[in-house]
């Protein structure tokens, strides 16, 4: 008998994946590596000035396999909505399975985050010659599934431990965070068994797990300051809304109000793909931060 749940989760993992690779208007290099790259959207049709700038984090678990192709048909969705789009490719783990893991190896220490705050650092001097028509000023920070978590992480680079290379000594200028089905807590995301403990392996292994995790999680790395809304589908099983309930009741224990949009009867895939209406609510979400 198969799984009513996992042939929905089938189902929409391929209506997402169904639409072509769309190209960018502008690329530009953040870094040496052929992965520190952000592509650029211009927003279309008619312009009311400068556009709100959305900086998109793909997910796929951290993992090798997954680039930021697969989210291009989203950051152009986002594109024709009137925004200007810089969708960021970081360093993820090796291409290859490794021994005691479920296929490639989720992430790199600390090359990941090397390279997501690197890419948010830099993107203010590379608008000006590649994206014109944003506004700075105005910018959301969104990611899918391991990119919600990164988008969660690079909202919160001010309130890391003291002496983390990564720290901010002020708040971000960011209009908010939306975190699209967010590997928001990694405690009970290991417990889930979340893409096959991927959060542990970001970090290099359990045998690093309690020191690094209060870099990397975004529940431990609260409060912020900064608006964070986290859209999650109410049928997901590949991040359970567990994951997000438990990162916004984090929140409110720190004294932090994260809004948190249960999306009925979607799993995860929806909220990245253009054909589904569960897209259309997270570019709602982003419109109430943005404009």
């Amino acid at each position: 008998m198969t799984d009513p749940a996992v042939e929905r989760d089938a189902a929409e993992a391929a209506s997402a994946f169904a639409h072509p690779p769309v190209a960018p208007d502008a690329s530009a290099a953040y870094g040496e590596h052929p992965d520190q790259v952000v592509d650029f959207y211009a927003p279309r049709g008619d312009s009311r000035g400068p556009a709100p700038l959305v900086v998109v984090l793909h997910g796929g678990a951290w993992r090798a396999p997954y680039d930021r192709q697969h989210i291009t048909p989203f950051a152009d969705f986002l594109a024709r909505r009137g925004f200007a789009v810089a969708n960021v490719e970081y360093r993820r783990g090796s291409s290859l399975p490794h021994q005691g893991a479920e296929g490639p190896v989720a992430g790199r220490w600390p090359d990941t985050f090397d390279d997501v705050a690197a890419a948010m650092d830099a993107l203010p001097g590379l608008l000006a010659a590649a994206l014109p028509a944003a506004d700075p000023r105005r910018t959301v920070v969104t990611g899918h599934s391991a990119g919600g978590h990164l988008a969660l992480w690079a909202a919160a680079r001010h309130v890391l431990p003291p002496g983390s290379p990564w720290r901010l000594s002020a708040p971000p200028g960011l209009r908010g965070v939306v975190a699209l089905a967010p590997i928001a807590d990694f405690e009970v995301a290991e417990e889930l068994g979340v893409c096959g403990g991927a959060s542990a392996q970001l970090l290099g292994g359990p045998a690093h797990w309690e020191a690094r995790r209060p870099s990397a999680d975004p529940a431990s790395l609260l409060p912020t300051g900064i608006a964070t809304t986290v859209v999650q589908g109410r049928e997901d099983i590949v991040v359970p809304p567990a994951v997000a309930e438990s990162y916004a009741a984090a929140a409110a224990r720190a004294g932090e109000i994260v809004g948190l949009t249960m999306v009925e009867g979607v799993g995860h895939f929806p909220l990245i793909d253009p054909a589904a209406d569960a897209c259309a609510v997270v570019a709602e979400e982003i419109s109430q931060l943005a404009w």
